[in-house]
């Protein structure tokens, strides 16, 4: 019984390791794509619309069930008035439904924009969608979490947990994109670029 734990333990690292390939997300002084959803208040956020009034932070995040995104979430929070300060907005972008929304503004207490991304369009038009391995799913339910419930899809798709920078022209003019859900921009990254 003692040989189970370490190779337990070697399946759990192996599906820990972010085995994310191909998305690169859009580049520094590409266009952003526009896009028109709804946040959690159900307010229509026109991202054509808000770029009039200045610059937008854009982050995808995977869920609420993730440690690190709630940790992100709460940061930018905690900084939101210095941000706004800087005359730019925060527009956060998730795969899950709205009850999964609300999950998330329970544990970070974000005032900020949260949209729902039905059918990940926001997600493949930015470069960031990947899709989770079978195995690492299975893995993931026996910790109760199911990302295409969570999402209204079937396809197990998942963004990289990706920052935008957008100009009010329209333009990336600083990113964060790494495939280790782990490392995100710093607040302090966000801020230098405003």
């Amino acid at each position: 019984m003692n040989y189970l734990k370490p190779i337990i333990t070697l399946i759990i690292i192996f599906l820990s390791i972010p085995l994310i390939v191909a998305q690169e997300g859009i580049q520094l002084n590409e266009k952003a794509p526009l896009f028109e959803a709804k946040d959690q208040m159900d307010q229509t956020i026109s991202l054509e619309k808000e770029l009039e009034k200045g610059k937008v932070v854009i982050l995808f995040y995977r869920g609420q069930w993730c440690p690190y995104c709630n940790r992100y979430m709460s940061a930018l929070q905690d900084s939101l008035h210095l941000i706004t300060q800087k005359g730019a907005k925060i527009i956060a972008i998730t795969p899950e439904k709205n009850e999964e929304i609300n999950k998330t503004i329970e544990k970070t207490n974000v005032s900020f924009s949260v949209i729902y991304d039905e059918g990940h369009k926001i997600m493949d038009a930015y470069d960031v969608t990947f899709t989770m391995s079978k195995t690492k799913h299975i893995l993931y339910q026996t910790y109760g979490i199911n990302i295409n419930e969570a999402s209204g899809n079937k396809d197990l798709a998942l963004p990289v947990p990706a920052t935008f920078i957008i100009s009010k022209q329209g333009i990336v003019i600083n990113r964060h994109f790494n495939e280790d859900y782990k490392l995100r921009m710093s607040v302090k990254d966000i801020l230098q670029s405003l």
